[in-house]
Order: structure tokens, then sequence, then C-alpha cells
């Protein structure tokens, strides 16, 4: 593509001139482009992004895109890591266009939905930016999120997703203290109220469907305080079905995002050959969280940094270094 000249240039574009004259030399060597790119600040890819198109005319996010579906047929004759090559065009993707993709790969994920994956999109983002996530699943897949997600209503995932839904079109108020009190209490009584040790599905739905994700944050944190403990112990302790164990888990993603994709990442990369959807998963979950709570959360977890265990647990591989670089470790890496 011609380069515009300086003058036609975006004032956002000023930064990043030199990196991006790298990246357009290697968007076809993904090895070579996570280099480039991991340790990149969402912030920095933005501007990164920006500057490329002034440059060059192009969306970054789309010219990935080119070199990941023109690949996708023909990984093992061309040798590029396709699943690196899927992982770097969503890391440069915005948020919402991220999210519907994601969100998409849930649905699609088998015999059943991701729910686990889906619970993870609607628990981390604002009312208004779920709103953009859902124009853009729109306007990529011509289908409608929240139609597409329901497929079995009496599933206890998607119950609760419903009423997360919900919840997002209600809400625009700050926070309240007070609100967040009654519902600890109302938590409290809940998590035995449904008889024979479950929780009270009608009262927790009820609640999940009327208040925003800082809300219901601020209750588990009230809970917690009042009580001693976090709910979700207490549900563990009760606990009796589907609906409980379902339950746990998005209030881990709403209280404790950090602690949760933490042990994602710790899960992604136990298992045999390293399971990269779930890595993939876990890296841009923890990237919407922040590397430092996660390094945090994983030493306090685990008792071991997470630089030593992504030495120790993953064979040299494109997905380690570029795990290495995202949280913050040099370009060589030993093998």
């Amino acid at each position: 593509a011609e380069v515009p000249s300086m003058a036609a240039r975006s004032p956002a574009a000023a930064g990043f001139e030199n990196e991006c004259r790298e990246i357009h030399g290697a968007c076809d060597e993904p090895r070579r482009l996570s280099r480039l790119l991991a340790h990149r600040s969402a912030s920095e890819r933005q501007q990164i992004k920006a500057t490329y198109r002034a440059m060059f005319g192009e969306d970054l996010a789309g010219r990935l895109h080119k070199t990941l579906t023109a690949n996708q047929d023909n990984e093992s004759q061309h040798g590029l890591p396709l699943q690196l090559c899927n992982l770097l065009y969503l890391w440069m993707l915005d948020l919402a266009e991220r999210d519907a993709i994601m969100a998409r790969d849930a649905i699609e994920s088998g015999a059943a939905a991701d729910y686990r994956a889906l619970v993870e999109v609607f628990t981390r983002r604002k009312q208004d930016q779920l709103f953009f996530t859902k124009q853009a699943y729109l306007a990529r897949f011509k289908k409608n999120l929240e139609q597409d997600m329901v497929t079995d209503p009496s599933h206890p995932y998607q119950r609760l997703l419903v009423a997360l839904a919900t919840s997002h079109k209600s809400h625009h108020d700050e926070p309240s203290r007070h609100i967040a009190k009654c519902d600890a209490r109302r938590l409290y009584d809940a998590k035995n109220g449904g008889g024979t040790g479950s929780v009270d599905e009608a009262a927790i739905l009820e609640m999940f469907s009327k208040r925003s994700i800082p809300q219901l944050r601020l209750a588990l944190c009230s809970y917690k305080h009042i009580y001693g403990h976090d709910f979700t112990k207490a549900l563990k302790k009760n606990l009796a079905g589907d609906f409980e164990e379902s339950l746990r888990v998005v209030v881990k993603c709403i209280y404790t995002p950090s602690k949760y994709y933490c042990k994602l990442l710790q899960r992604s990369m136990q298992r045999p050959e390293a399971d990269k959807r779930l890595v993939t998963r876990a890296i841009l979950g923890s990237d919407d969280v922040g590397i430092n709570e996660i390094k945090l959360a994983f030493k306090s977890n685990f008792g071991k940094n997470l630089a030593d265990f992504i030495h120790e647990s993953l064979p040299q591989s494109d997905y380690r270094e570029f795990l290495w670089l995202w949280q913050g470790g040099q370009c060589l890496v030993a093998s």
C-alpha cells in the first residue's frame, strides 16, 4: 500500500511509526509479529492500530485476518502456527469485535455451548460495552446474541445468562452501598432458601436480573464484610446441584476476576500439549483484568511466579513465547 504523507497522517499516528513499519513487514510471520505485539498494553495496541491505518491505509486487525483466513486450510503445508495467527488477530481487535467472536465460538463449540466462556463475556463488560458487543455480533453474524445463546432454557447457565442479559438492559446508576448491604442479606437468606441445602433460585435470578455487574460485585463484597466469608464458600459448603455449581462460576467471574482468570491460565497450561483455545480465552480475559493483578493473584494462589510456571509447564512453542512476552519476559526465551 502507498504510504500517506506525514501531513496527511492523524495526530494519533505520531508515536509508533517505526514499530508499524516492522509490523507491516511481519504480517505474514506470526512468530515475529508476536514479539512485536504480545507485550503491548490495550492502549498501546489502539495507538498502534491508529498509526498503522494512517501509514498504510488499512486496518491492522483486518490485515491479520487475511493472514489467518489464507492459511486456515493450509497450516501443515505452510508451517504457519494457525492458533497463534488466531490469537494475534483477536489480540488486535476492538473489545466489542473480540467479544462477539469469542461468544460465537462459545455458542458453536460442539454439541453444547461453552457456557463458561459466555459467562466471561457477560460479566467482564459494563452495560454500554456489552451493547456494542451485541451490535458487533449482529453486524458480523447477522444474528441476535441473546437469542443464539438460549437454546435450552432449562439449563442453569442459560437461566443465569438470561438474568445477566436482563440486568445489562435495566441499570445505569452508580453502585449503592445501601442496596449492596440489603442484597448481602438476601444472598445470605437465599443460600439455604431452596430447601434440602439448595439455594433459592428464584431469589438469585431476580437479583441478578435487576442489578448491574458493579452493583453485584459490591453486594458480594458486603456479604464477605458482614458474614466473614465469601459467598462462593457458602455455596460450596451447601452444594446441592447444577444450578449452585453454575452460580459459583458466575460469582467468581464477577467478584474475583483476577483469581478466576489466573486459575484458568494455570488449568489451560496444565493440560497435555496445552489447550490452546482455553489458553487464548485465559490470555484475553486476563488482559481485561490487567497483567499485574493476574501475576499477583497467580503468586497468591499457587505460590509460584507466573513466569516460572510458564517456563516450567510449557515446551518451547509459539504460545509459550507469546505468554512469556505478555507477562513481561524478554524476547529471547530459553528452550
